[in-house]
């Protein structure tokens, strides 16, 4: 006979929770039919480890609990490797009644009448084992978990509920630990759980700008519910396209232009970070630059109040109407800007089409005003004009003089491949156009739409603009 008792378990496992006293229990029984047992329970680190009962009597045939526990209250599990256990020692007890000390002179002297029984390992597990090995694991770490923590991690897990291991998926994400994810998820763990703000761990996970997280989540089943996810805003707050691409790519249910609880779209929150790669993305997929929130602002409002130029540049090419919305408070992106010091702004929210109103109207006084005030002597209306090309079209001679004065191109192309000796040429301006001439205009101008030819029809009775329009068409 090799052993005298047997236990119910070959390993023990203790749940550890943090600042608490811990135990856990397992059973040992008696072997012997007509014999008591003597028994010596012990583990390989006493300071950590010990027992109500290290001695113990164990009638024939008899089965007994016995409780471990944690010697001191802590904040970290006791992991080790290699891991601690129990030895489980046994002797022949003939008469059946020992005193403590005589049991413990029984056992300090081994020889052929102690018998080992069982060498029973020590597990600690249940959800703060497997915080505590989160927290000390390295983040993105796909392929850098070792062999023990991997088997650590698997005993932790399983000391765990399921509504436990849904309530991990939460740190693993903050983590940025997608071993730890998977292995919770695989485990149980609920990944379209929301908590008490309704909030999912994907949106917490896009958040967080994890894509390969997010990828994680999805290939798992997660899903999205329009009424509270807002997993669109989320992106759109970390300016990441690539995460807005799988999110719509997985999920085309998604409603570009949901809105919050302040009626604003992710469009909205782009705008307020000045992030013009979301904004261009969320307009390409159906995004509304004209909805106004719950204030009566546009996106343009958000990005001129913040003095975002690229965004109110981007915003503006996309509706030709939304820099004149007004707010509830009646004010317009152009007012916003002021507000906010903004000057930068002024030309591509205003001053450009006050200046383009002014060269139509040839109110020079009005040209100097803007110019002096920021606005661009070259800048261009929704069909590409500049206020060159308006004052030649209209024929306003001193217009023309002074935006030339003050750097305006004179050989630039509106979106047709029009320059403004084209529109003078056009109109029937004549002075207009030998006046463009003599400053270098160029009667045909290479363009995206190639050569575009003066139509001179209309000038068949200013014989005297003839030649030199068909010198410049000779040089070109």
């Amino acid at each position: 006979m090799d052993r005298l008792v047997i236990s119910d378990v070959k390993e023990v496992d203790m749940t550890f929770n943090r600042g608490q006293r811990c135990g856990t229990t397992f059973r040992l029984t008696n072997l012997m039919h007509t014999m008591h047992v003597a028994i010596s329970l012990n583990t390989t680190n006493p300071s950590l480890f010990s027992f109500t009962h290290p001695f113990f009597i164990l009638p024939p045939l008899s089965t007994s609990s016995f409780t471990l526990l944690l010697s001191q209250p802590s904040d970290h599990p006791p992991l080790s490797s290699p891991h601690d256990s129990i030895t489980v020692r046994s002797s022949m007890l003939p008469t059946g009644k020992a005193h403590q000390e005589d049991l413990r002179r029984l056992f300090s002297r081994p020889g052929p009448h102690v018998f080992k029984d069982a060498t029973i390992p020590i597990f600690s597990v249940g959800p703060h084992v497997v915080e505590h090995l989160l927290s000390h694991s390295p983040p993105q770490s796909s392929f850098s978990m070792s062999p023990e923590i991997a088997f650590q991690l698997k005993k932790a897990i399983s000391g765990c509920s399921r509504s436990q291991l849904t309530s991990l998926l939460r740190p693993a994400v903050v983590s940025r630990n997608y071993n730890f994810l998977d292995a919770l998820i695989d485990a149980g763990g609920d990944v379209n759980y929301r908590d008490s703000d309704r909030g999912s761990v994907l949106s917490l996970a896009v958040r967080a700008g994890e894509i390969d997280i997010v990828k994680i989540l999805i290939a798992s089943g997660c899903t999205i519910d329009n009424s509270i996810d807002r997993v669109l805003h989320d992106a759109a707050v970390v300016n990441r396209v690539d995460l807005m691409e799988v999110l719509w790519a997985a999920f085309r249910e998604i409603d570009v232009n949901l809105v919050d609880l302040e009626n604003r779209t992710a469009l909205h929150v782009a705008a307020v970070q000045g992030h013009v790669e979301s904004l261009r993305f969320l307009v390409s997929i159906g995004g509304n630059t004209d909805i106004s929130d719950s204030n009566g602002w546009t996106p343009l409002h958000y990005a001129a109040a913040e003095g975002h130029i690229d965004a109110v540049e981007f915003l503006l090419n996309c509706s030709l109407y939304v820099k004149y919305a007004v707010t509830k408070e009646g004010k317009t992106a152009f007012t916003l800007a002021i507000d906010n010091g903004h000057s930068h702004l002024f030309d591509l929210l205003q001053l450009g089409d006050v200046l383009q109103r002014a060269a139509r109207v040839d109110d020079v006084h009005g040209i100097k005003s803007c110019l002096s005030e920021g606005a661009k002597v070259n800048g261009r209306d929704q069909n590409g004009w500049t206020p060159l090309h308006r004052a030649a079209f209209k024929g306003r001679l001193e217009s023309v003089k002074h935006l030339l004065n003050h750097g305006a191109q004179i050989n630039l192309v509106d979106d047709a491949g029009y320059t403004p000796l084209h529109c003078a040429v056009e109109a029937g301006h004549v002075q207009v156009a030998l006046y463009l001439i003599a400053h270098g205009a160029r009667a045909n101008v290479k363009s995206l739409k190639g050569l575009l030819p003066l139509n001179l029809d209309c000038f068949k009775n200013h014989p005297s603009l003839f030649l030199p329009l068909n010198c410049e068409k000779e040089r070109a």
